[in-house]
C-alpha cells in the first residue's frame, strides 16, 4: 500500500522524458515571447488571437492542476498515514524515524526560506501588482490552530490545505485502529489515491503546452528581464541542499552516531549519485540499502523499516524547494509574504511531506498545493516548471542522503554499531 515517491517527471514516452518535453516548451515560450512581444502591440493577429489563445491554454493547464489538488492531497495523506503500520505495534523505532523525518524536513523549509528572503530571487520581476494588501500577520497560536478543521468538508471545499493535511493523518491512523472495516476503507482510498496519480499523469503531459503559452506570455510582456531571477532560484535551491547535508546532516551524523561526516558521504556516496541522476528515490532505493547496510553497518531490520518509509514520506530537498519557489513567486507578483504566511508554508509543506507518495512528479503539484495554501498566484508554477529539470536532481539527491541519515542515526540510538565493512 506504501507508494514509492518520484521527485520528478520520470514518465518516458518513446524516446523522450516528459521533464525534456516541459524543458523545451519552457525554452520556446522564451524565443516566442522574447521574439514576437515587441509586434504584439501592432499586429491585430497576435494581439487579438495569438495571445489570447495562449492566456486560454495557460489557463486551462492551471485549472486542471487546481481541479486534482484536494482530491489528490487527500487521498494520498489517508493511504500515507496507514501505511506507517499500527500504531500500537510501530514502537519506538517508528516514533523515532517519524520524528526525525519531519524535523528534518522542516529544517530544511526553514532554509529554504531563509534562503529565498536572503537572495530575493523574484524581486524586480514586477510581474504583477500585488491584487490586495498583505494580509496584517496572525499571531502563531492562532496560525497553529487553525490547522485544525471543525468541519471537514468545509476545510475541502475550501481547499484549506493544512486542514486538509491534518484530517487525512487522523482519518488514516483512525482507519487502522477500525480493524478489518478500516483496512477495506484504506484500500478504497488507496485505489482513489492510484486514480488520481494515473489523473496527475494525464495532466502533466498536457505541461509542455501550459507551461509554454504560461511563459510566452510573461516573456511577451516583461522581456528579457524576466530570465536572471530564475538562476537566482536555481543558486538558492542548490546552495540550500550544500548548507542542509552541510550542517544538519553533518550535525546528526556526528553528534548521534559519533562518527566522521565525511565517513558517512563516503559511505552512502553512490546511493546520493544515482538519486542525482535517476532524480528517484524509488530507484535508488537498492543502492540506498546497500550502501547502509554494507558502508554505514546498519541492521537489516532497521534499514528495512527506515528507507522505504523515508521514499515515501522524507523529502528534505523537496521542502527546500518548497521554500525558495513559494518566496520567488510571491516576489515575482510583488506579494509580501510576513511571518504568519511563511510559518503556513513551514506547517504545509512539512505535513504535506507524508501525502505526497507517488506523484509523478510530486514536487511541483506540492508546490501547486503550497501556493494554494497560502494564497499565492498558482500562475506562478509556470515560472518554476520550466526549470524544474535543473532543481530536480539537486532535491532528489538529497531526498535520498535524508533517508540514509536517519537510517543511521536510528540504528545508533538502538546500540548498533556503525561500521559494517566500510572505513574512513
Amino acid at each position: 500500500m506504501c507508494h514509492a515517491r518520484k521527485e520528478g517527471f520520470i514518465i518516458k514516452s518513446k524516446g523522450m522524458s516528459l521533464l525534456w518535453k516541459i524543458s523545451i516548451g519552457f525554452a520556446a515560450g522564451i524565443v516566442f515571447g522574447f521574439v514576437f512581444g515587441p509586434m504584439v502591440q501592432g499586429s491585430p493577429i497576435l494581439s487579438g488571437y495569438v495571445m489570447p489563445f495562449l492566456g486560454v491554454v495557460g489557463e486551462i493547464f492551471l485549472t486542471l492542476l487546481k481541479m486534482i489538488i484536494v482530491p489528490l492531497v487527500f487521498s494520498s495523506i489517508v493511504v500515507g498515514a496507514a501505511s506507517i503500520g499500527d500504531p500500537k505495534k510501530l514502537g519506538r523505532v517508528g516514533v523515532k524515524t517519524l520524528t526525525i523525518y519531519l524535523l528534518t524536513t522542516a529544517a530544511a523549509i526553514v532554509i529554504g526560506l531563509a534562503l529565498g528572503n536572503i537572495i530575493k530571487p523574484g524581486v524586480g520581476m514586477n510581474i504583477a501588482e500585488a491584487t490586495t494588501d498583505a494580509a496584517a500577520a496572525k499571531p502563531f497560536a492562532e496560525v497553529f490552530l487553525g490547522i485544525f478543521p471543525s468541519n471537514p468538508l468545509d476545510a475541502l471545499v475550501s481547499a484549506n490545505m493544512l486542514q486538509i493535511i491534518v484530517f487525512g493523518l487522523f482519518f488514516g491512523v483512525a482507519s487502522l485502529f477500525a480493524g478489518e472495516k478500516g483496512k477495506r476503507l484504506i484500500g478504497a482510498f488507496d485505489s482513489i489515491a492510484e486514480v488520481m496519480y494515473s489523473m496527475t499523469h494525464m495532466i502533466m503531459n498536457l505541461a509542455p503546452y501550459g507551461v509554454f503559452a504560461l511563459i510566452a506570455g510573461t516573456a511577451a510582456e516583461f522581456g528579457p528581464a524576466v530570465l536572471a531571477p530564475f538562476a537566482k532560484v536555481i543558486l538558492a535551491v542548490y546552495l540550500g541542499c550544500f548548507l542542509h547535508a552541510a550542517i544538519v546532516y553533518s550535525g546528526l551524523v556526528a553528534v548521534f552516531c559519533n562518527r566522521s561526516p565525511l565517513w558517512f558521504f563516503r559511505g552512502v556516496r553512490e546511493a546520493a549519485i544515482t538519486a542525482f541522476v535517476t532524480r528517484s528515490s524509488s530507484a535508488t532505493l537498492p543502492v540506498t540499502i546497500a550502501n547502509v547496510r554494507g558502508n554505514l553497518g546498519v541492521s537489516e531490520g532497521i534499514s528495512s523499516f527506515v528507507l522505504p518509509l523515508g521514499a515515501t514520506v522524507n523529502m528534505d530537498g523537496t521542502a527546500i524547494y518548497q521554500g525558495v519557489c513559494a518566496l520567488f513567486v510571491a516576489q515575482a507578483f510583488g506579494i509580501e509574504l510576513g511571518l504568519s504566511a511563511q510559518a503556513a508554508i513551514l506547517l504545509t509543506a512539512t505535513l504535506a511531506s507524508i501525502g505526497t507518495a507517488g506523484v509523478p512528479s510530486g514536487g511541483l503539484i506540492m508546490l501547486t498545493m503550497v501556493l494554494t495554501g497560502v494564497g499565492l498566484p498558482i500562475e506562478g508554477i509556470g515560472l518554476v516548471a520550466g526549470i524544474d529539470v535543473v532543481l530536480d536532481a539537486a532535491r532528489s539527491c538529497i531526498n535520498v542522503t535524508g533517508d540514509t541519515v536517519v537510517a543511521a542515526v536510528v540504528a545508533a540510538s538502538e546500540g548498533e554499531t556503525l561500521a559494517g565493512g566500510y572505513s574512513s
